[in-house]
């Protein structure tokens, strides 16, 4: 079991990776923020997603989900349409004008990332590619619900099976 420096350190190397991460996040197409970025980024992966799914994924409040996806509409880069499951509720997806502007976020990132890391190997890059997935993985199983917090009641008996469960299974 990893000790509470360790921990500790992992967050602080984290906290560098995100400070990374938001430095080609802001070049960003004309008249895009960061967050609308991010929203088209969501949409290029998953095609159609509900609202609710979208606010879920970006971990944010219903209201600044629908702003973001308010203004990409009027950009003409996203459609809504309303959800056939629950016709309240709208499903978002891009346009054909949304994924050129996808295309172009995604070479600008591509082209930044190339330039800062020109002196790094296939292997350089590839090798922190692993755990950082597994990092995201065991942290959408915590938001998901299918992974307990540390907060979480012991009572909890289904998540802990499952928390254990996972635990052996796991390669070093």
């Amino acid at each position: 079991m990893a000790t509470n420096a360790l921990h500790e350190e992992l967050m602080h190397q984290l906290s560098a990776v995100g400070a990374v991460r938001r430095e080609p996040g802001r070049i960003v197409p004309s008249g895009c923020s960061e967050g609308s970025a991010t929203v088209l980024t969501l949409l290029s992966r998953h095609d159609t997603v509900s609202i609710r799914k979208l606010t879920e994924l970006l971990g944010i409040d219903i209201s600044v989900t629908s702003r973001y996806v308010a203004h990409l509409a009027m950009a003409g880069w996203v459609d809504r349409s309303p959800d056939p499951a629950d016709r309240r509720s709208r499903i978002v997806r891009l346009t054909a004008k949304g994924r050129v502007r996808f295309a172009e976020l995604s070479e600008r990132r591509s082209r930044e990332l190339a330039a800062r890391l020109c002196d790094w190997s296939d292997e350089d890059i590839r090798r922190p590619t692993t755990p950082l997935s597994r990092l995201r993985t065991d942290f959408d199983d915590v938001w998901a619900g299918r992974y307990p917090r540390a907060d979480a009641p012991a009572s909890d008996a289904p998540a802990a099976r499952h928390l254990s469960h996972r635990t052996k299974d796991r390669t070093p």
